[in-house]
């Protein structure tokens, strides 16, 4: 709707100060020529914008003006109030100046709306954090600290394609929190990478200066790198037995494998526990002999044959010194 957009042209330009035409009707998926009329029915209504002329130019409002959240819908209001606890809000010691902001927000709505917002806010709860999955506050500080002053950082990292911990200078652009788990985005030697914040050892910010690539943002590194595992083919499941006693150790090497990041294994009998696991290739599932009899993979059958194919192939190389 019109009046949407012109309340989103409004509150744009209040939060960032002069925009393009351009770039205003790439954030509002329109063309130039519907900014244009936009910001000509807004100076009619008597909202002081202004235009700037020129290759610095642009859309500006006359400073000190300020607009309210009056001009928002029913749903908008509610959308507002479905408050993420415990969250990333908390993470980042944010937690209680959401709590402010949302009772000058609901102090601003249109009063046919608080009622419903209200609601909302005391009936749907959302908790993307998983068990024991998040990193301790203290960490989280030091990559907030490095991300907001510009700072490289010093990264003891467990990789847990291989579980060996690798030391790395990285220039940050930013955190990202997806379903409750923390993620550094970070170049490293002008290559992007993404950084589980659970499985840094350590975290120094350096006093260099990030060296980031020139006109690069977070959110477009993001997507890359969202893209290459988004695309990867298809995970193998696979279901394992393991033995009690190396349980402990299995878990330690290929908690990045397992189909659920807190998913508990399962007793089977005296001795043993049923594992759910997920790898890129079947030739991956063969780094499971490592633990020789103490695993037994029960499927797929295809992983079985190729673990089978280079148990005999292992042993053929040590027969003839037996």
């Amino acid at each position: 709707m019109r009046s949407d957009r012109l309340l989103s042209i409004l509150l744009l330009l209040q939060t960032h100060g002069q925009l393009s035409a351009t770039d205003l009707a790439g954030r509002l998926e329109v063309s130039v020529r519907t900014i244009m009329r936009d910001v000509e029915a807004l100076s009619t209504a008597g909202v002081p914008v202004y235009t700037v002329r020129g290759p610095q130019g642009g859309i500006a409002l006359l400073p000190g003006y300020q607009t309210d959240v009056t001009g928002l819908t029913a749903d908008e209001s509610r959308a507002l109030f479905v408050v993420l606890a415990g969250s990333a809000h908390t993470d980042l010691g944010l937690g209680q100046a959401l709590g402010s902001a949302l009772r000058k927000v609901m102090a601003a709505l249109p009063a046919p709306h608080r009622g419903d917002a209200d609601l909302t806010s005391r009936r749907v709860l959302i908790d993307p954090v998983r068990w024991r999955g998040a990193p301790g506050r203290s960490d989280l500080d030091v990559f907030q600290r490095a991300v907001f002053a510009d700072r490289r950082l010093e990264l003891r990292y467990r990789h847990g394609r291989d579980n060996r911990a690798r030391t790395y200078v990285v220039d940050p652009y930013g955190l990202v929190n997806k379903a409750g788990v923390w993620y550094l985005v970070a170049d490293h030697e002008g290559d992007p990478g993404l950084y589980r914040l659970d499985r840094s050892q350590s975290a120094v910010v350096l006093t260099e200066p990030v060296q980031r690539r020139a006109g690069v943002e977070l959110d477009e590194v993001w997507e890359v790198l969202r893209r290459r595992i988004d695309d990867l083919p298809s995970l193998v499941a696979v279901t394992a037995l393991v033995r009690d006693d190396v349980l402990a150790l299995f878990l330690r090497v290929h908690q990045a494998d397992l189909a659920e990041p807190d998913g508990a294994p399962v007793p089977q009998g005296p001795g043993w526990s049923r594992v759910e696991l997920r790898f890129r290739s079947v030739r991956a599932v063969e780094t499971l002999l490592a633990f020789g009899p103490g695993v037994e993979v029960l499927t797929p059958d295809e992983a079985r044959r190729a673990l089978s194919r280079q148990a005999r192939a292992v042993a053929a190389l040590y027969a003839a010194e037996v």
